[in-house]
């Protein structure tokens, strides 16, 4: 989450001074580029594996980061995120050679032991995905946001920008999820394996490039964020969800562009790291301002290297999805590197480990082959390859060099793991570890099953016979159990129904377990359109709302019945609305009970079906009737009868 010791902008007169601030560091950076400060006869890497917490019989966020924290305080390379179900390792740098790769994934499973041992005994688990399948909406609210200070002072200033009134997300892919939020909290859902490679000045921009051409590659081989909400969206839903979660835009009526915080960028990089950070100085308004105040020109007059507090802070506001990051390294030196941010957390730590290489790699091999990439590609290709992978991950299909379409398959199987072997065996690491991680790539891509290949096969099956929030759970732990055997993805078999057996749904939130494809009529529709409709979607209830989707009524079955029997005896003739024979204030629910509270309202006032609205404006977002507890009756029934037999 970079730069901890930040606050919020007071006034104008604190920004003033902290921009003046950054425009030094701009200025200190750019003389200690000039005057070869820079560290550039090493290359390390290093890495930051995020992870949620779920509880271990639900497999719903539990919100204990801090507890963990507590307990585990001893351990420094142990952080918070966002959301209280977010925690953060970040691992030691090393040079980039010889058995590098294997002790980032050795230092990473020893510190997953350590949490999952302590989480445990607290009756959690540890998940490593890019989303979590078990994740609800209010579960983002900012009641769960971490403690922090640093964290509530972002969330402040990203909501200070915003200029519409809510943000709003908005993806399609198999299903379609359009929903507004609050808070920019909405960004805690996802979590990544970020990885980075030490760059020395006079190779950022060439490498810098070839790390944004390789991106479209890279998601479509490590895509492991499907499934949002219950929803079937992107491969790599991360991509978007992020990137809305905390867009503050609005659509307007002009065509005027805005440059969303997370982006790609919007071309390629020519002369210098600089250009990055001047034109994410220039496009976003400043967020936080850094409590240390330095002077980083007293710094170099001191012949010190600055930290350089301002720029770093800010540029830990700017999203880019490969970040330009500046530090300082053990000896003193000044140092840039290129952050990865769009590989996912999981499927497992090899798997992660292994997609690491592959791009670390492709970086190195391409520098040497090619050179200076955007000879060989255009930019709007580049981007566009990138969005592709995005959407549809391992069966995207890419524009390369000479404008020559590759399935994401071929292009990885025949063009970049030749050239990531190149580069690995350039940069000295170990031969075996080279073919161990290679080639579990090439496995994964010659049998087509990514993390989000797989999941989105697993919960299509387990929804066709359970309910979507049981699918997930199931789909949950099946994760948790081949993570824990470090089974790589490519060998995971599909997960059953009757692998949870501790399935509890008397915990579920009625917003968790509502139907929420509703057909609904208004109040000046025809009853005999009513009654077709209910035959033909054999329902027994119908949500009657206005054209702002408020309820104003329910047509039930046994009202039909009432209706036409009184018709028949009267033989009349007339013409009936919906109004005329409505429930006119039908019994409803908060979308917040949960389903034992809703099964004893209707226990109590003898109703077949309760109306889900939001309660201060009478908002219809779903509905649950009788048949919604017999499905989850049914499923208990034969859960006892699988452990009786």
């Amino acid at each position: 989450m970079g730069e901890q010791k930040v606050s919020l902008v007071k006034d104008q007169k604190e920004l003033q001074a902290f921009v003046r601030r950054l425009l030094n560091d701009v200025s200190a950076l750019e003389h200690m580029l000039e005057n070869d400060w820079f560290e550039s006869d090493i290359v390390r890497i290093g890495a930051e594996q995020e992870m949620c917490l779920v509880h271990a019989k639900t497999f719903k966020p539990a919100k204990i980061n801090m507890e963990v924290i507590e307990k585990m305080k001893k351990y420094k390379w142990l952080d918070t995120e966002l959301a209280q179900f977010n925690l953060e390792t970040n691992l030691t740098p090393y040079e980039f050679k010889g058995d590098a790769l294997r002790k980032l994934e050795e230092e990473n499973l020893g510190y997953l032991k350590k949490i999952r041992k302590t989480v445990e005994q607290m009756g959690a688990k540890v998940v490593l995905t890019g989303i979590l399948p078990t994740l609800r909406k209010f579960d983002l609210e900012l009641e769960n946001l971490t403690p922090n200070p640093r964290y509530h002072a972002l969330m402040a200033s990203i909501h200070g920008q915003l200029i519409g009134n809510n943000f709003e997300v908005n993806l399609n892919g198999i299903d379609e999820l359009n929903i507004t939020h609050d808070s920019p909290l909405l960004e805690a859902c996802n979590t990544s394996f970020q990885v980075h490679l030490q760059v020395a000045p006079a190779d950022f921009v060439r490498l810098y490039n070839i790390a944004q051409t390789i991106t479209g590659p890279v998601v479509a081989l490590s895509a492991n964020s499907p499934l949002v909400f219950g929803k079937r969206l992107w491969h790599e839903s991360r991509i978007a969800m992020f990137q809305q979660s905390v867009d503050t835009r609005t659509s307007q009526q002009h065509l005027r562009e805005r440059s969303p915080r997370v982006n790609f960028g919007n071309d390629w990089l020519h002369s210098s790291i600089l250009e990055i950070y001047k034109e994410d100085i220039s496009r976003f308004r400043v967020l936080m301002t850094a409590d240390e105040k330095e002077d980083s020109w007293e710094k170099i007059n001191a012949g010190l290297t600055p930290s350089l507090k301002a720029l770093q802070v800010h540029n830990s506001t700017v999203y880019r999805w490969n970040r330009p990051c500046y530090g300082i390294s053990s000896n003193g030196k000044p140092h840039l590197r290129i952050e990865n941010r769009v590989l996912p957390a999981g499927p497992t730590i090899i798997d992660a480990t292994a997609n690491a290489a592959f791009w670390l790699g492709a970086v190195v091999g391409m520098n040497s082959q090619y050179g200076d990439i955007t000879k060989k590609l255009s930019w709007d290709d580049v981007r566009d390859n990138f969005i592709k992978a995005s959407r549809y991950g391992i069966d995207s299909k890419f524009t390369w060099f000479n404008d020559k379409k590759f399935t994401a398959a071929d292009l990885i199987l025949k063009e970049l793991i030749p050239i990531a072997r190149e580069g690995l065996v350039e940069r000295k690491i170990d031969s075996a570890d080279i073919d161990r991680y290679l080639g579990l790539v090439e496995e994964r891509v010659k049998q087509h099953c990514t993390g989000a290949r797989w999941q989105l096969r697993a919960f299509t099956k387990l929804k066709q016979s359970i309910t979507k929030d049981e699918a997930a759970a199931v789909l949950t732990a099946s994760i948790i159990e081949n993570q824990e055997k470090e089974m790589p993805v490519h060998k995971w078999k599909m997960p059953d129904p009757g692998d949870l057996r501790e399935y509890v749904p008397s915990r579920l939130r009625v917003d968790e377990f509502m139907t929420t494809d509703l057909i609904t009529v208004q109040k000046e529709d025809l009853i005999d359109l009513v009654t077709e409709m209910m035959n033909w979607h054999k329902v027994r209830y119908m949500p009657v709302e206005d054209s702002k989707s408020n309820l104003v009524g329910l047509i039930t079955s046994r009202r039909l019945l009432k209706f036409y029997s009184h018709k028949s005896q009267k033989n009349s003739q007339e013409v009936a609305l919906v109004e005329n024979v409505m429930i006119k204030e039908p019994i409803t629910i908060s979308p917040k009970a949960t389903i034992t509270e809703a099964l004893r309202i209707m226990r109590e006032n003898k109703v077949g079906c309760l109306p889900v609205v939001v309660d201060e404006s009478k908002e219809l977002t779903g509905i649950i009737t009788e048949m919604d507890f017999l499905r989850v009756s049914a499923r208990l029934i034969e859960r006892l009868e699988a452990e009786e037999g």
